[in-house]
């Protein structure tokens, strides 16, 4: 199959094909004299592998690092992959019936205690944690999960909604200078509830900002709150350490 082909079969971007292709992450059987990339069977089972491993949050980094070794097993991976979803969904279903009752909750057909309100968040898991690992160490991140951990759940929640507040305002501001005094006191607020959590440097900030722009996964969740906003931080974020060292 060509690369517009695969694409349209699996519904992603010929553009991250292109990318996967790039960094060794899944590279065609075969090339034509033309130069279209043909995709194999193989090549097919182990896209789905990789997407699997993304649905699961997962970085690329880690997926290459995981498929391309020789101990790999595709069949335990699809087991491994399987039990995680479970897992996955077991929390949605319980993050789906809070909205629910809080849906029921804003009508004032129910009532709801504080502890019902924030069933099914969990802080205390961070997706990104192995990655996190790998470009600031241990000790920050254990810092930062050390902090998060002696904090209640309504405190945790309460951070939580800090946190979205300062993405609202920050998105506010998105189409002005990143650099303006409104920006830059906005980003500091960011700057300020990150080292509430963790033990974050300004070398640390501005390369968490960048990031935020070359992992997908965090220019979706941070882009919900405006288009161009982890564009945006990424820019502020840089501002703010130049500015500050």
């Amino acid at each position: 199959m060509k690369v517009k082909e695969v694409a349209d079969l699996v519904g992603i971007s010929v553009r991250t094909l292109h990318h996967y292709d790039e960094i060794g992450l899944l590279s065609p059987d075969a090339i034509t004299e033309s130069g279209y990339r043909l995709y194999s069977n193989d090549n097919l089972e182990t896209l789905q592998q990789i997407l699997f491993f993304k649905e699961l949050d997962f970085p690329l980094k880690k997926i290459k690092e995981i498929i391309k070794s020789p101990t790999f097993n595709r069949e335990e991976a699809l087991f491994m992959h399987r039990k995680l979803l479970l897992e996955k969904r077991s929390r949605l279903d319980v993050m789906i019936r809070t909205i629910d009752k809080t849906i029921s909750y804003t009508k004032g057909e129910i009532q709801m205690s504080n502890q019902e309100k924030f069933e099914g968040f969990d802080f205390s898991q961070n997706p990104y944690e192995q990655e996190a690992r790998e470009r600031w160490g241990d000790e920050a991140i254990d810092q930062s999960k050390a902090k998060v951990g002696k904090m209640s759940k309504d405190e945790q929640a309460a951070m939580g909604e800090k946190m979205n507040e300062i993405y609202r305002n920050l998105a506010a501001l998105r189409h002005e200078s990143p650099a303006s005094p409104e920006s830059q006191a906005a980003i500091k607020k960011w700057y300020d509830i990150l080292n509430k959590m963790g033990n974050y440097s300004l070398e640390a900030f501005k390369g968490l900002g960048q990031m935020y722009v070359d992992d997908e996964r965090f220019t979706k969740n941070i882009d919900q709150f405006g288009e161009g906003l982890a564009a945006f931080m990424r820019d502020a974020m840089a501002v703010y350490t130049d500015t500050n060292q």
